[in-house]
């Protein structure tokens, strides 16, 4: 789990090679003009999820994995949103299989950590980063850009 300001995003063009790409469509694009749902970049390689959402509370945030793709999580308006985190070889109470075509499983472990995303910054969780997004009080716009490993 990664957690820095945008203005930091080149540290981590190293991570992947579709980083660079990820990260500088991220700062060039008016998230707020777009229209919420998915848009893509480079086909299914990288992909944006941009959401609408209402927070929730933390005992309903489920921790949540990914084998296939890098999340890079970025709130665009909103106060704040907490994420809980732990690490994936930690995760012992599955809610289901693994769903490879979504490429997501989910769990009812209690996180070991939390953190909280204010507009500027960015979260990288990789697939080895158990993550219960989504925390907090109001509504908020954020992306979620898919990157392909």
């Amino acid at each position: 789990m990664i957690l820095d300001s945008l203005n930091n995003r080149a540290l981590y063009y190293g991570i992947s090679p579709r980083m660079q790409q990820a990260f500088e469509w991220i700062v060039s694009t008016d998230w707020n003009s777009l229209e919420a749902g998915t848009h893509e970049l480079d086909g299914k390689a990288i992909f944006a999820n941009v959401m609408d959402v209402d927070l929730k509370r933390k005992p309903d945030a489920k921790l949540e994995i990914h084998d296939r793709y890098i999340d890079i999580q970025v709130l665009i308006s909103g106060e704040e949103e907490t994420f809980g985190w732990s690490e994936r070889r930690d995760l012992k109470r599955p809610l289901g299989p693994f769903d490879a075509q979504k490429d997501i499983q989910f769990f009812d472990d209690v996180p070991q950590t939390c953190y909280t995303l204010r507009p500027g910054q960015f979260t990288v969780l990789l697939p080895d980063d158990g993550h219960a997004p989504m925390i907090g009080q109001g509504r908020v716009r954020k992306i979620i850009v898919k990157v392909l490993r």
